[in-house]
């Protein structure tokens, strides 16, 4: 494989959703208790409230799942094969879609405004697999 600068991107766009996805999702596991109280508390005021533990079940597989399949599309970028990894970075942005809906619904504007930057890394990382 030749580490071109779009390479480069490629692989530091998986590792950044890597890192945060797994330790986001192993987090939620580690400490469900702790981590559904806080989600339940958030939407408690929102027509979501009865939505609230099925909403959070989802999004720990969803965050899980997306940090795993991007740590599976480094694993085969470095073989030479991107599609894993596309579809990883597709994953992140279905996920921070997700995040950034509940945060506005959760009327929690800086939450939201605070994905901006994570949204605007996966369009940058999904923009280095075009081809």
């Amino acid at each position: 494989m030749e580490f071109t600068v779009r390479e480069c991107m490629r692989a530091a766009g998986l590792l950044f959703f890597a890192i945060l996805f797994l330790q986001s999702g192993l987090d939620k596991i580690t400490d469900m208790t702790g981590n559904l109280k806080y989600v339940k508390s958030v939407f408690e005021k929102t027509f979501l409230s009865g939505m609230s533990t099925p909403m959070f079940y989802t999004l720990t597989v969803l965050e899980t799942c997306t940090g795993v399949l991007c740590a599976t599309g480094l694993f085969f970028l470095f073989r030479g094969n991107s599609f894993v990894g596309q579809a990883g970075i597709l994953a992140v942005i279905v996920c921070i879609l997700s995040l950034f809906a509940g945060q506005r619904i959760a009327r929690d504007y800086a939450g939201a405004a605070s994905l901006a930057g994570y949204f605007a890394v996966a369009l940058i990382a999904l923009w280095s697999f075009a081809d």
